[in-house]
């Protein structure tokens, strides 16, 4: 660990050095969580600064400063430093307000300062302040940005923390004695990958489910529509992709207390929020232009599934069953969209299918949550209404969903739409063991314990499940 001379005062930042999140990022997600219709006030209270703008969202949300991220070597060595006596002080361009709750919370600084209503605590008037507190005398400085190179240049001792080596490399040819703390990897490519895995693009394998209509019609072998249902799929992916960004943003402070979620980009500070303020609606954007390529249908049921999957993220994920009754809807909707992109219709009895499947699918999802919580000794989800009581309600609900799926599913095989289409309709009936083997198989593992990850997710990665669809495909040939 770097090493200084405890006699100099040391001040330091609060935004990406002390910690690697940004108090203005956090504010306003908050803000718009509690209220969307207050995003439109955002640019009014902008037009009279930065620290007005500042001023009212401290007003406005509290935050939750117990579980910020922390740089942890640049912490350690402010825990070592504040035990050796040395004075240090706490100065951020946040709002004073909370800029005094960190301080108090973090019990490593005499002091804590940060801006007013009036005054952005940034670059050159950070540095007059601490000019009027020291006088003519030196001082240390700890920041992380560019916004920090008028205080540094001041400063007899230069403290940098999780900076870029090309901001290191600018103050050293300038003969600064300089200590690195929290340094990253290649910016560019450390940012691109915590962006791509912000994305989750091991999710995009549920938008699969835009082709089932266009294998169940009988028509993979026509290239034009199989074209169509790929653009679908890209432009789900891309705007599925949005909906992650803006998810695991508005979740940031339960996600900091979850067992392992705590490890995504966002929450862990790994990733700045700003990517994720500029990323969601540019993706979104190049879903809608991906988009109309396709029928205006396709382009409808895509700007409903981002506004449906939104309302989710921010409001019915925390109530209780209704939260899986949305996702079966949402994975439903990829297959109503998939038949949109080629222009076809969906059948009643295989809207109904999916709708019970994907509930039971979804119960399984919350039953293995609950489960691992039990094992740490936990009673309830963050940011949901679940609580280890409902175990039992949820797997009675869950099976009985899964048993209804295939019961539809006899519906939809004995269908004039579906008988046809195939040759000996019979063979489908076949199909329907293997159903029950699957989800059978699902509910078990979670009931024991043994599954503790997304049962759609598990299934596409499992061999056993594999064959088993694989079995359904050649069932699906053999009925033609």
């Amino acid at each position: 660990m770097p090493t200084s001379s405890p006699i100099l005062p040391l001040f330091v930042d609060l935004d990406g050095t002390l910690i690697k999140s940004d108090l203005l990022f956090e504010s306003l997600l908050l803000l718009i969580k509690s209220n969307p219709f207050s995003i439109f006030l955002i640019p009014l209270w902008l037009c009279r600064g930065r620290a007005y703008l500042k001023y009212q969202l401290a007003q406005r949300v509290e935050l939750s400063v117990d579980d910020l991220p922390l740089n942890p070597e640049f912490h350690a060595y402010l825990t070592a430093q504040h035990a050796s006596g040395r004075s240090i002080t706490l100065i951020s361009a946040s709002n004073q307000d909370q800029v005094k709750l960190v301080g108090e919370r973090q019990a490593l600084f005499q002091v804590a300062i940060g801006s007013d209503r009036n005054e952005n605590l940034k670059a050159e008037s950070k540095l007059r302040r601490i000019q009027q507190i020291t006088g003519d005398n030196k001082f240390a400085y700890a920041g992380n940005s560019s916004a920090d190179i008028p205080v540094w240049r001041e400063a007899r001792e230069v403290l940098m923390v999780n900076c870029p080596q090309n901001l290191r490399k600018k103050l050293a040819e300038n003969g600064d004695s300089i200590l690195c703390f929290d340094s990253p990897g290649p910016h560019l490519q450390t940012t691109l990958q915590k962006l791509l895995q912000a994305m989750r693009p091991h999710q995009w394998l549920k938008n699969g489910l835009i082709f089932l209509p266009l294998i169940l019609s009988h028509q993979l072998d026509q290239s034009a529509l199989l074209l169509q249902a790929a653009i679908g799929f890209v432009s789900f992916c891309l705007c599925a992709s949005s909906v992650y960004l803006l998810n695991d943003m508005f979740d940031i402070n339960s996600d900091r207390r979850h067992q392992s979620k705590r490890r995504r980009p966002f929450a862990s500070g790994q990733l700045s929020l700003s990517y994720g303020f500029i990323g969601a609606p540019l993706l979104l954007l190049a879903a809608v232009l991906v988009a109309t390529a396709l029928p205006a249908d396709f382009l409808q049921m895509l700007l409903l599934y981002w506004l449906i999957t939104s309302l989710y993220s921010l409001y019915f994920k925390r109530l209780f069953l209704l939260d899986t009754v949305v996702l079966a809807i949402l994975y439903t909707w990829r297959i109503m969209a998939g038949s949109a992109a080629i222009s076809i219709s969906t059948t009643f009895w295989l809207i109904l299918f999916s709708l019970f499947l994907f509930l039971g699918l979804a119960l399984v999802k919350r039953y293995a949550e609950l489960m691992n919580l039990k094992s740490l000794g936990k009673s309830s989800v963050e940011g949901r209404a679940y609580r280890i009581e409902d175990l039992r309600v949820l797997s009675i609900i869950g099976i009985a969903a899964n048993l209804a799926a295939v019961l539809v599913f006899t519906f939809y095989i004995n269908a004039s739409d579906t008988t046809n289409l195939y040759d000996t309709p019979i063979v489908l009936w076949l199909i329907c063991p293997l159903l029950i083997y699957l989800l059978g198989r699902i509910w078990k593992l979670v009931l024991a314990g043994k599954l503790d990850e997304d049962p759609v997710i598990f299934a596409i990665g499992d061999y056993r499940s594999q064959t088993a669809c694989v079995v359904c495909g050649i069932l699906i040939w053999l009925a033609l």
